[in-house]
């Protein structure tokens, strides 16, 4: 009995201090992983980023600072971490070559997130498709169309390709193309054309329309007209103007 006791108080003494320290190590980690968790959320916010980015960004800080934490706790405990930091090094190389596209759609999505190109609502023509942004997630976006289609596009193809935004600026240009036949008198008609566009109320003011010669085609002289309105109500005015100028 007076063996087994020299014994437990033998090894007690030998890894006691190390599993103290290692508890220590653990405590104060996952407490400095909380707090760094906070003031990075705190930053993002006060820096006005996307709620969803903040979120990500402050789980992906706290899980960093926990595997270095728990890393620290196991070389502690007497455990060599030289070859278990090698084989996750491995085991994530291998990860990271099979999730090559997640990945990338991951680092897409972050990107889109800080710097905005777009916000949900706004209308968009992206990697082939336009529609109405409905939401902007991590690895995917989720277009309508305006036939009322849902396209979930991968966000690294609408960083690879060009974006455009008809919203962004809140007005847009409404180009139509009118003919009117070559004995037409072409004061005349743009006296009537700017009637109409001045008779409807959506169209802006500042810019001022424009009404000019823009092709003299076969059979018609082709009149550029481009009205101003707002981005909300571009088809509105676009169909209205022309079945205003047929009348």
């Amino acid at each position: 009995m007076d063996e087994v006791v020299e014994i437990l108080t033998e090894y007690g003494t030998l890894y006691g201090l190390q599993v103290v320290g290692a508890l220590v190590i653990l405590i104060v980690g996952w407490l400095a992983a909380k707090v760094l968790r906070s003031v990075v959320r705190r930053v993002m916010e006060r820096a006005k980023l996307d709620s969803m980015l903040v979120s990500f960004m402050g789980h992906l800080t706290y899980i960093a600072v926990m595997t270095f934490v728990i890393i620290a706790v196991i070389n502690r405990l007497g455990v060599q971490t030289a070859s278990m930091i090698a084989v996750l090094g491995a085991a994530g190389l291998a990860v990271g070559f099979a999730l090559q596209g997640s990945l990338a759609n991951l680092a897409a999505g972050v990107m889109l997130l800080i710097f905005r190109p777009f916000n949900a609502g706004d209308f968009v023509e992206a990697a082939g498709v336009s529609g109405k942004v409905e939401e902007l997630r991590i690895f995917t976006t989720r277009l309508v169309t305006p036939d009322n289609r849902v396209a979930i596009i991968p966000n690294a193809k609408l960083t690879g390709d060009n974006i455009i935004n008809y919203t962004a600026r809140g007005t847009r240009r409404v180009d139509l193309v009118i003919g009117v036949g070559y004995g037409a008198d072409l004061k005349r008609a743009r006296e009537v054309l700017l009637g109409v566009l001045a008779g409807d109320e959506r169209v802006l003011e500042d810019p001022a329309p424009t009404v000019a010669v823009l092709e003299l085609a076969d059979s018609s002289v082709n009149l550029a007209v481009r009205p101003w309105t707002n981005a909300d109500t571009y088809w509105d005015v676009y169909f209205a103007t022309l079945e205003a100028a047929k009348a």
